[in-house]
């Protein structure tokens, strides 16, 4: 049941599965209902405005006749549909359709039943939008991903249905969906919004969760394959410095630490004192991409349930006004994305650095670059160098995308977010982190197999044997590069949840 004002980051991330029928909640018609009758009334009395009986942007002082609001309408997604680059995921486009649905149902924006009611059949039946990813400086709304999804729903444009593509009109005719007809300021209300740039945004969110849980996983095998200590995971080391995600992230290295015989081994007779940064700070570095994730993950999923189309229809004295703002400005959501781009670079970075202490004998005491007969075997060498390559591309890409701004429309929009792009990129990012953190658990598991017959701890053992049910160990040099990728898509699909579950921001 979608209940505007009322998504949760666990229901965006069914949506974004494709776990969820979509059913509008009855309660939210009247307010549907009331808006468009008082956009029928302006339009009626003839006086101008904004959206609803003139031109857009620079041409907004200029007036449309009444005859000719349905065209202007259809005009503006037409001529807004300007997208370009690959298509968008599917997952991505279900997001983004609804939460336009649960934007429009608010019932502040003068859209037609018969509309949100077209769009939720399209998206039951599932008729997808083919959306270019690139086009969006995010103000003013995603303009040109929201035309193309708005062009799709009049029977034009291209869809996907069950991964194939086909012409927009065939796909609804054979729902039998009847293509929608604009009225007065409903195009306007479909492509002004955030939902593409929030879209994004969110599955960089869910992506760098995956990501995340499996780094915490990786880094607490990696402490039991180099036989580090589990001293800097004191609670009291953080209750005195009280940041919560680093209390939290060390209380969860313990959980997953606890019982392993290979550190029981070296408690006596270990001349380390301290180990290196990146086994030490985990709970720091990664409390602190917690804390980060948490922060974006709230505004999210405010985005998600926000109006954000304008102008906006509100009761005001048994009457309604209109009321021109600024909520397509997709400000919050570029700094969101920003951020959550610094956790996901941090994420990977210090995963590599475990892989390059692990390949190190003098620090990890394993054989060098965890390979029997190093020298006639290369072992991990490049794998690490793949990482390191990743972690640098990263860096580059977490540039902050909110600091630019172009002005468009003639300088009428004189100030944009370019939150599109910010998040576009943190699926790309994410990625990279993914193979890092698969390279480093294959490195890790290389490292506990070295460590038999002593065993680590159940809960590490489990992470063990799963990527051993995948991946055998590498006795000698052999063709890696699908090693690797094995390793990504088991950080990618969740494999690896389990061990931070509780951590993550959209299942808490």
């Amino acid at each position: 049941m979608l209940k505007p004002q009322q998504l949760t980051l666990k229901d965006l991330r069914a949506i974004w599965q494709g776990e969820v029928v979509l059913q509008m909640d009855p309660a939210a018609w009247p307010a549907v209902e009331a808006s468009h009758r008082a956009v029928a009334a302006i339009v009626e009395r003839g006086a101008p405005a904004y959206g609803i009986n003139t031109g857009f942007g620079k041409l907004a002082s200029t007036q449309i006749a009444e005859a000719q609001l349905a065209q202007l309408q259809t005009n503006l997604i037409r001529s807004h549909s300007v997208g370009v680059g690959e298509p968008m995921e599917d997952r991505v486009v279900r997001l983004i359709m609804a939460t336009k649905i649960a934007s429009l149902a608010r019932g502040v924006s003068g859209i037609r039943r018969t509309v949100l009611e077209t769009m939720l059949a399209a998206y039951n039946a599932g008729i997808l939008p083919l959306i270019p990813s690139k086009g969006s400086v995010g103000a003013s709304g995603d303009l040109a991903p929201l035309s193309h999804m708005t062009l799709a729903l009049m029977g034009e444009g291209r869809v996907r249905v069950n991964g194939a593509e086909q012409p927009a009109a065939e796909a609804l005719a054979a729902a039998g969906i009847a293509p929608i007809g604009l009225a007065a300021k409903e195009g306007l209300a479909l492509i002004n919004g955030t939902q593409a740039s929030t879209a994004l945004a969110l599955q960089g969110l869910f992506l760098a969760e995956r990501v995340f849980a499996a780094g915490i996983a990786a880094g607490a095998l990696t402490v039991d394959a180099a036989r580090g200590s589990d001293a800097p995971f004191d609670p009291r080391i953080h209750a005195v410095r009280g940041q919560p995600g680093q209390i939290a992230v060390a209380d969860h290295y313990r959980e997953l630490l606890a019982g392993s015989a290979i550190r029981q081994s070296h408690l006596e007779g270990d001349d380390r004192v301290q180990d290196p940064y990146s086994l030490r700070c985990q709970p720091q570095v990664m409390g602190a991409c917690l804390d980060l994730m948490r922060q974006c993950a709230r505004t999210l999923e405010i985005e998600a349930n926000a109006v954000s189309d304008n102008p906006l229809i509100f009761e005001e004295r048994d009457s309604h006004i209109v009321v021109s703002g600024g909520n397509f400005h997709a400000e919050p959501v570029a700094f969101a994305a920003d951020t959550l781009a610094l956790a996901i670079a941090e994420i990977g970075a210090l995963s590599e650095r475990r892989i390059a202490l692990l390949i190190d004998a003098t620090l990890s005491k394993l054989p060098p670059f965890l390979v029997q007969n190093p020298g006639l075997n290369s072992g991990f060498m490049i794998a690490h160098v793949t990482a390191a390559a990743l972690a640098s591309e990263n860096k580059s890409l977490a540039h902050p995308a909110s600091v630019d701004s172009l002005p468009t429309s003639a300088n009428q929009e004189d100030h944009v977010s370019m939150a599109t792009f910010a998040a576009r990129r943190l699926t790309d990012m994410a990625q990279n982190s993914a193979h890092i953190v698969g390279i480093e658990l294959l490195a890790a598991a290389q490292g506990i197999d070295f460590q038999r017959p002593l065993k680590s701890s159940d809960k590490l053992e489990a992470v063990h044997a799963q990527l051993r049910a995948n991946v055998p160990f590498y006795g000698e040099d052999r063709y890696l590069a699908p090693d690797l990728n094995v390793a990504q898509q088991m950080v990618l699909s969740g494999k690896f949840d389990f061990a931070a579950h509780h951590l993550l921001p959209s299942i808490e």
